[in-house]
This record gives structure tokens, sequence and C-alpha cells, in this order.
């Protein structure tokens, strides 16, 4: 039945109930009426009746003729209106009383009978009066008696009714909020236990449905969740790098196998916990958690008994701009280092050997230039003018490899002199102008006009410009342009390489200048080296380097040099 009709049928039944009480006090003040009603017309008509006959018979003195004609009137009257039993013989009496005064004369005899018999009829009807009046007040109360009985009855249902029905209603509603409520704080094994035929049960029907169905997403999402999680758990466990996750608290969400031999602690262990707790007895972990940046030189762990490097990351993660933890990374670079030092190494023992070659080469181009030895003709004395070009060259090339290597060792020599600032961009773009050529890429040169010299070393001035120019060509797409500028701020004159690549981001670009880093997702061949020398190169100068980007829209690198005062 729908909760329509129910309504219907309930507010029917108070209607009816309304009705039927309405209906009783009716029936019964109706009744009422009628009976005192009969009083009036009957037995008080009567007794009205006799008064008359009564006045009437004063008159027989004063007016005969009056008496007999109103008597007559009144007694016929009285005869139409017998209701009592014993009235109609008193009646009778008193009729044969009037008419043998009428006929005989005996005014005495029969006046005095006709009083009595008025007397009886008026008492007669008087004591009709009380009983009936007795009866109607007894009906009187019996009509409250019923009526009362009647509306206590239905005040009872009704009560009852209004105290359940509202329930009826608001039960099931209670129960659906309730529900849904439970369902809201993912309690999807809630369900409604309502077995009425009526909107209330189909709506608990539907109900039930949509909650089986999420208790079963939520099982199968569960199950998903913890499948992703344990192959990523795998994943972390099985790489050489050691990774630490934290969330917004500093808590310790994860760790890999990795991190906690190196940290020195179960990994079972430090799940869980407060990362500053965990680093007040372990160094490492202070290490790790402070805001020094380690990643400028690596931190050396002695791991079996053998030297190990680590270069460390801290990443932030965000969701929706908000910070949600951070990642610790330590990426083992101790093979990167071990080449490092054996590319110095070589560089050094390499760029000496060389030395001697060369200049036994200097010595004999020098000795066949001298007449004493022999004449040359000019086909010899050009040869002998390209072997010596070539060897001022292998020597020059083998003093900046020399330089290099004293990068990397600390030991930087620096020839300070006077540049022009045209001459560093001039040298840097014949050195680059044909990988540039290959790519399609355009070199365009801003240069402020009357910029004072610089107070730098030339060579080494030059190979920085060439490494940023270099990444910009690395990293542009082709038929791209770069735009060279050099301009003058303050006591400095600043030297900038745009790009239109990819662009840095803003979490990677403090640390570009670190020895061995490398852009997490780059394809790009390379070590990590050159823009750490390139820092060191005008740290030396008393210079400094840096980059601004976006990604997106590119980069710029630049590098400032202090001007060189007269």
């Amino acid at each position: 039945m729908k909760i329509k009709t129910k309504l219907s049928i309930g507010l029917g039944f108070l209607f009816l109930v309304i009705i039927l009480i309405g209906s009783v006090a009716v029936i019964y003040i109706h009744r009422i009426a009628s009976e005192s009603k009969e009083i009036l017309k009957d037995n008080y008509e009567s007794v009205q009746l006799s008064k008359t006959m009564m006045k009437q018979i004063d008159m027989l003195e004063t007016d005969t003729a009056a008496f007999y004609l109103q008597m007559s009137g009144s007694l016929h009257r009285q005869e139409k209106n017998i209701t009592e039993p014993g009235e109609k013989e008193y009646t009778g009496e008193l009729r044969a009383a009037f008419d043998d005064m009428k006929s005989s004369g005996r005014k005495a005899v029969q006046l005095k009978k006709m009083k009595r018999m008025l007397y009886e009829i008026s008492d007669l009807n008087m004591q009709a009066i009380l009983k009936k009046n007795d009866r109607v007040q007894a009906n009187a109360g019996q009509v409250l008696l019923y009526i009362g009985l009647i509306g206590s009855l239905c005040f009872v249902i009704v009560f009852t009714f209004i105290i359940n029905f509202p329930g009826y209603i608001a039960n099931p509603i209670k129960k659906l909020t309730e529900s849904i409520r439970q369902i809201s704080e993912k309690h999807y094994d809630q369900r409604l236990e309502i077995t009425s035929k009526d909107e209330f049960g189909d709506l608990a029907k539907a109900f039930n449905a949509m909650a089986e169905r999420l208790e079963y997403y939520e099982n199968s999402n569960v199950a998903l969740l913890l499948f992703e999680k344990q192959r990523i758990e795998a994943i972390i466990n099985n790489m050489n790098d050691a990774i630490i996750g934290l969330d917004e608290n500093g808590m310790v969400l994860f760790a890999n196998i990795r991190a906690a031999q190196l940290i020195g602690m179960q990994e079972s262990g430090m799940l869980g916990k407060y990362a500053g707790n965990l680093a007040i007895n372990n160094s490492l972990m202070q290490l790790l958690l402070s805001d020094i940046d380690a990643g400028s030189q690596p931190l050396k762990l002695l791991i079996d008994a053998k030297e190990n490097y680590f270069s460390r990351e801290r990443i932030s993660v965000q969701s929706e701009g908000k910070p949600i933890g951070e990642v610790i990374l330590l990426k083992n670079v101790t093979h990167f280092r071990e080449q490092d030092l054996a590319k110095t190494n070589f560089i050094a023992t390499i760029s000496h050997e060389l030395k001697t070659p060369i200049a036994s080469i200097k010595l004999s181009t020098k000795l066949l230039e001298d007449t004493r030895v022999g004449g040359l003709n000019d086909e010899q004395q050009q040869l002998v003018h390209t072997i010596k070009e070539d060897s001022e060259r292998l020597l020059k090339l083998t003093a900046e490899v020399l330089n290099m290597a004293q990068v990397e060792t600390g030991k930087i020599q620096l020839n300070f002199q006077r540049v022009k600032a045209e001459t560093v961009l001039r040298y840097a773009i014949d050195s680059l102008r044909f990988q540039a050529d290959q790519k399609q890429l355009t070199i365009h040169t801003e240069q402020q006009e009357n910029l004072p010299e610089i107070n730098a070393d030339l060579e080494k001035t030059v190979w920085v410009l060439v490494n940023l120019l270099g990444n910009a060509i690395r990293y542009s797409p082709e038929n791209e342009r770069i735009l060279l500028s050099v301009n003058r701020e303050g006591g400095e004159v600043r030297f900038s390489v745009r790009d239109f690549g990819p662009g840095i981001e803003r979490q990677y670009q403090d640390k570009l200048f670190n020895q061995f880093f490398r852009v997490p997702g780059s394809n790009k061949a390379g070590t990590g080296l050159g823009l750490a020398i390139a820092k060191e190169f005008i740290v030396a100068q008393k210079g400094h380097i840096g980059l601004t980007s976006t990604v997106g829209e590119g980069s710029t690198f630049f590098f400032q040099l202090p001007v060189a005062w007269s």
C-alpha cells in the first residue's frame, strides 16, 4: 500500500471519528428535544386548558352566556388533547357535568363536580409532566454517558493514532538518515531493515543495493590499493638508492632496505615514527633532516671498509598546492666519483706526458726554420708553419685540460687580465657555431654599448660561456633561437644565455651547480660536472653564477664578473 493511500486512510479515519461523535450527539439531542416538545404540546396544553376553564367557571355568575360559549370551546379542545391514561374518563365526566348543568340548571352540584374533574385532569397532566421530565433527565444522563463513552473511546483511538502514525512516517526516515550518515563515514556494511510494501520498502531495497555496490567497490579498491602498495614497496626496496618518505608531520611513511642499512636501523623500527626522534641518536639522520645543503659535497660513508659517496636530495611532495610530505633520496655517486678521480688522474698524466713530445716538436720546427741546418723551399716552409701552429694549438689545449684538472683538484690557476666582453662572446660563438648550425638554431646577440672591460681569466671565462651556450644548444628544440646578451649591472658585467627549451622545475634549480647532479628524467648525456666546474671558475674570479627558469618556457643561465677599474 502506498504512503499516500495510508495517509488518506489515516486522515479519513480521523474524519469518520469526528462524524461519529457529531452524529451521536445530534441524534440524542434531537431525541431530548422531541421529548421536551411532546411535554409542551400535550400535557402542558391540558394544564393550561384546565386553568382556563377554572377561570371561565368564575365567569358564570357575571356572564352566563359567555361562560357557556367559552367553556364549550375549551372543553372541545380538551377532548381533542387527551394523552394520558384516565384523562379521557375525567374529561368525559367533565363533559357530562357541563351538559347536565346546561340542561338542568343545577349549577352548584355540577360546578363542584366540574372543578373536581378539572383538578384531576390538571393533576394527571402535572404528574405526567413530572414523569416525562424525569424520563428526559434520565435520557439526558444516558446521552451524556453514551457521548462520554464514545468520546473517550474515540479519544483513545485518536490519541493512539496520533502517537503511532507519525512514527510510521518518521521512523523509516530516521533510519534512512542514520544509514546515510554511516555510509558517509564509509561504513558500507550498513543495511536498512524495512519490509513494508510501500515507498519506504522500495527505498530500503534501493539503499541496500547501493550499499552493497559501494561495499563491493570499497573492497575492490582496498584490494587494488594493497596490491599497488605492495608493488611500490617491492620496487622501492629493490632500488639501489636509499629512499625515505615522510608525511607533512615528519612521520616516516616508508623507508627501503637500503635506507635502513645506511642509517643502521631496522626498517620496521622506522615506520610510523617521528623522524626528529629517530635523529636524536643518529648523526646521519640528523644530517638528512637538516636544512644545510649537503648536495654541494657528497656524503662520505664507510660501508664494508670501503668509502662510498652519496648525494642527498630532498623532494617536497605537494597536492593542490599544499605540502603533504617529503621524500629524502640518497643517491650513490661512488661510481661517478671514482670515474671522476680516474679521469682527473688520466688528464693530469696525459697532459703532463703530452708536454714532452709537443716541446720536442716545437724544438724540431725551430731547428728546421734555422738556415744553418739547411734551406727549405716554399712548400716545406708552409708545412713547417702548419706544424708550428698545430703544436701551439696542442699546447694550448693541454694547458686548458690541465686547468680543468686543477679545478677538480681544487688548485685553480688564474691568469687575470683586462678582457673585453665582445672578445668572450666571439670566442664562444665561434666554438659552437657548427653545433648550432646542425640543429638549425639561430644565436642572437644583444650587447650593451660602451661596456667596460672585465678583470678575468679569458680562457676560463670563455670556457664557462661555451659550457652554458652548449647546454642551451643541447636542450633547445630544432629551428629555435638562443639569446646571448651582455650588459652592465652596477660594478659587474652580466653574461646571459637564454634558451626556449623545456625549462627546469623550481625544486631542482638550486641543485644544478652541485657535482654529479642531473635533473631527474633528463635523457641528455653528461656526468653532472660541467656546471659545477663553471661555478668554480666564476667564484674563483670573484663573480657569481645563477639561473632563472620556468617550466615550458625555457631557462636563462647567467654569470657576472667584476669590472676592471683603472
